[in-house]
């Protein structure tokens, strides 16, 4: 069996008292794309900050492209290549000279770099603007070039943080597809997001971190088959009203039915949603509480992981998100 190109075992990562990696073990196998997914303040960024060489690990083992991390980071920064949520480009220079630059900073001659430039401006659908200004450029361009930019040196891994935070629709699939290319020639991909569409239709495993610690692996497939049923989500006016409908629905569901309430929607989990449709209708206007809307389907990677943890994975992590905590936040060294 072919060694993972990624090897996590037993990683703590402690700022005094605290414990920000909880004893996080897992495999990435050569050739994936791999989902690590959690809240803000779970641990996932500094997960993949430690695995980068940008963090010294408190304790623990990692291997990476056959290297170990702790006696060789220098052989795992050549393996390695890391798009962080901010695009770090030169403003005031263009997308020819943001890559060359980057291109003999990895060591390749002027020439090469060069070289390597083209292909990759062609790649990313950027040659016809490669001697305007970055500034010139839209979200979605500059983030092509910064995926560009840490593809200079040709690493076999690539570590994308919210690779498509911030930008629109169109802007998004194009990165995905770009990066589904990437993987087909064969880069293994460390992707975090939290979009919950893009983990489905990028990654082969997704691994869920909440409070520091891995609380599920699997493919999508497996981690939504957990779910059973369907999924209906009902609109209300307001949060009141949702919490009203919450106690009313409960004498038509059975004792495998799960509720949740966000906001002013009320997600139900349950087996054979079209025959329990009818009677939801029926109890909430007994009750007074006439939805705005009741919409059936299967279920997500998010029903997921508020069913493993109890909580969304866009709600922040806040006894763990403290300020300070994070070097890169904090401007010191941990």
């Amino acid at each position: 069996m072919e060694a993972p190109i990624i090897q996590v075992d037993r990683l703590v990562k402690k700022y005094g008292d605290f414990t920000a990696v909880d004893d996080v073990s897992f495999r990435v196998k050569s050739g994936a794309v791999f989902g690590f997914l959690g809240p803000n303040g779970a641990g996932k960024s500094t997960t993949m900050r430690i695995l980068s060489t940008l963090l010294k690990m408190t304790s623990g083992s990692v291997t990476i492209a056959g290297h170990n991390l702790a006696k060789e980071p220098d052989a795992v920064r050549r393996s390695i290549g890391f798009a962080m949520q901010n695009i770090s480009l030169d403003n005031v220079a263009s997308g020819w000279e943001n890559l060359q630059l980057l291109g003999v900073l990895y060591g390749l001659s002027p020439r090469a770099a060069r070289v390597r430039a083209g292909e990759l401006l062609e790649i990313v659908g950027l040659s016809k603007v490669a001697d305007q200004w970055v500034t010139q450029y839209s979200g979605g361009m500059r983030r092509r070039l910064d995926l560009a930019g840490v593809l200079m040196h040709s690493p076999k891994i690539l570590f994308l943080d919210e690779p498509t935070e911030g930008l629109d629709p169109q802007a998004r699939r194009t990165i995905w597809e770009y990066l589904q290319q990437l993987n087909r020639d064969g880069s293994t991909l460390f992707l975090t997001t939290h979009y919950m569409d893009e983990a489905d239709a990028l990654c082969e495993t997704i691994a869920f971190i909440d409070s520091g610690k891995i609380v599920q692996t699997g493919t999508p497939s497996e981690l939504k088959s957990q779910m059973g049923g369907d999924v209906l989500t009902i609109q209300f006016a307001t949060e009141e009203k949702a919490n009203g409908a919450n106690a009313a629905v409960g004498t038509v569901l059975d004792s495998f039915a799960k509720t949740r309430v966000d906001g002013e929607r009320l997600h139900i989990t349950a087996n054979n949603g079209d025959q329990l449709i009818p009677k939801l209708i029926a109890a909430l206007d007994s009750a007074g509480l006439a939805p705005i809307s009741l919409q059936m389907s299967q279920p997500t990677l998010e029903d997921v992981f508020v069913k493993l943890v109890g909580h969304s994975i866009t709600e922040e992590d806040t006894k763990n998100l403290l300020k300070g905590r994070d070097p890169f936040v904090s401007g010191r060294n941990g």
